[in-house]
């Protein structure tokens, strides 16, 4: 079965999380979820708590099939954090799958990734981020894959199921949810 990392930092956005980790959780990935923090609860934007799986201290360099990086406000602390960089640049120097959504792309800026690629993200930060597609729901380039928001998680988990898994595993996961 595909590996998922996703690091949740305090202030992310709940639909961007849970949505993506729900579906890719359906159709058989192991997601584990990591608190940011040094403690496994996490709070998101809209003070939803979630209990994380372990924290980014205790995963250390493990590697996994796919990064996965949730927006919100609390991207902010993804940016300051020098483990988040040094995880994303390990997962693409071993070729792996990054996903990042709404302002989450930022951190994939950071780390000199989004030069000459295609991709998008939240409006909030296009500033930042002069080449977005910001009519693009879903952008994949390469093993580089973005969203736009909150608004876009549904879609986005089943494309991160479709790219894991196959567009059959995607359609029968987006049938059982009605989607």
């Amino acid at each position: 079965m595909p590996t998922v990392l996703a690091i949740l930092p305090e202030g992310f956005e709940e639909l961007e999380a849970v949505a993506p980790i729900d579906l890719l959780r359906r159709a058989g990935a192991q997601v584990t979820v990591a608190a940011l923090g040094e403690t496994i609860h996490v709070t998101g934007r809209n003070a939803l708590t979630l209990h994380a799986d372990t924290t980014l201290t205790a995963v250390g360099e493990t590697l996994f099939d796919l990064l996965f990086l949730p927006g919100g406000p609390g991207v902010k602390h993804l940016r300051a954090d020098p483990r988040v960089r040094a995880a994303v640049l390990r997962h693409d120097r071993a070729g792996r799958w990054l996903a990042a959504i709404c302002a989450a792309p930022t951190v994939l800026h950071d780390a000199g990734l989004l030069d000459g690629r295609r991709y998008t993200a939240h409006f909030s930060v296009a500033d930042e981020l002069p080449a977005i597609l910001a009519d693009e729901r879903v952008v994949a380039d390469g093993r580089l894959l973005t969203s736009r928001g909150a608004g876009t998680a549904t879609d986005f988990g089943l494309f991160l199921v479709e790219t894991l898994f196959s567009p059959e595993i995607s359609r029968e996961v987006a049938r059982s949810i009605c989607a």
